[in-house]
């Protein structure tokens, strides 16, 4: 089995995958991929298994090798990264062959970048996933000398990839839902909330964000208190300070402070990639409205493998060029599979 080498990796480098649904009244919550977009996002480029294991690195990423040439593709935060010093871009597939080190840097937009190798992470599944829960001690963090096994590429011929997709790093308007607890809050309180512009916080990290902002803080009507009850990724709890906090995927699956709203999936990704200091605002939108938001994942990878394209390159340049077919008229053989 082809092998993946960890030279370096940075502080916030995991294997993560959609992660483990199914467990939360056992007090674990679903973890995976901190943006679960960019998982489909790799899956559409590599034509592959969007439950496959990728690697997520916060903020900053390593520098990797293989074994056995493999297909990649880096998606998520838009970060540095390099084969053997050639430059190589952001939501595109790229052939890594044996022995090559791939580099990659910080992030230049967004937190979290994802590294995806076609045939997947393969170590040895816990509950079903293989995503690193760091708060409930699954797994670890990557670091130097760390071996890992990749699956087999059923798409090994496929040909390298492009996609263009809506920016999603520079924060803005946020849409969130109404839940169980807004009415805690006045309608004098929650008209303020969306007025705010808030600054992403340093303080974060996979279990959720801190929200910064000028201004007296947002409390609930008289008071109030609450049972603990069940808490997802999106809510925003309010602290006994009226600070806000948005939960991330390894948030816990249980909590004691009001939340006044829940950010919809689709702009979740949004907020797990704005990087410290960016500017976000947020409307309600209603129940009725947020549902038609909703997308299965499979939705959402056929519409992403739609976007894709293949990248064309100067042959002069393509040090892996006898990989592909370049008979006039013949195919990769899965035109009928495409969207």
């Amino acid at each position: 089995m082809p092998q993946l080498t960890v030279h370096s990796a940075g502080p916030g480098v995991t294997v993560q995958d959609l992660g483990r649904p199914g467990w939360k009244a056992q007090g674990l919550s679903t973890g995976g991929a901190a943006d679960p977009l960019a998982v489909l996002e790799a899956a559409a480029l590599l034509g592959a298994n969007p439950s496959d294991a990728i690697i997520e690195m916060m903020g900053f990423g390593g520098v990797f090798s293989v074994d056995q040439g493999v297909r990649i593709a880096l998606t998520g935060a838009q970060m540095q990264a390099r084969i053997d010093g050639e430059k190589l871009n952001h939501n595109t597939s790229y052939f890594l062959p044996a022995g090559a080190k791939l580099t990659i840097g910080g992030a230049q937009k967004g937190v979290f970048g994802y590294l995806a190798i076609a045939g997947g992470i393969m170590t040895q599944p816990v509950m079903g996933s293989r995503a690193t829960h760091l708060t409930a001690g699954i797994g670890k963090r990557l670091v130097a000398a760390d071996h890992l096994p990749i699956g087999q590429d059923p798409n090994r011929m496929h040909a390298p990839m492009k996609l263009v997709t809506e920016n999603r790093f520079d924060g803005g308007l946020i849409r969130i839902m109404p839940g169980p607890q807004t009415d805690f809050f006045s309608t004098q309180t929650r008209a303020a909330f969306c007025a705010k512009v808030f600054r992403r916080s340093p303080r974060g990290n996979r279990q959720g964000i801190r929200l910064d902002y000028d201004g007296d803080g947002f409390a609930t009507q008289g008071g109030l208190t609450q049972m603990s009850d069940l808490i997802v990724p999106g809510d925003i709890q309010m602290t006994g300070q009226g600070v806000p906090y948005v939960l991330l995927a390894e948030c816990q699956t249980i909590g004691g402070y009001p939340r006044i709203g829940s950010v919809i999936p689709a702009d979740l990704p949004k907020i797990a990639q704005a990087a410290p200091g960016t500017s976000l605002q947020f409307r309600f939108l209603t129940v009725e409205e947020a549902d038609a938001t909703a997308q299965s994942t499979q939705t959402i990878l056929k519409n992403l493998a739609g976007l894709c394209t293949p990248l064309l390159r100067d042959p002069h340049d393509i040090a892996d060029l006898l990989r592909y077919q370049l008979i006039s008229g013949a195919t990769p053989g899965d035109d009928l599979e495409r969207p």
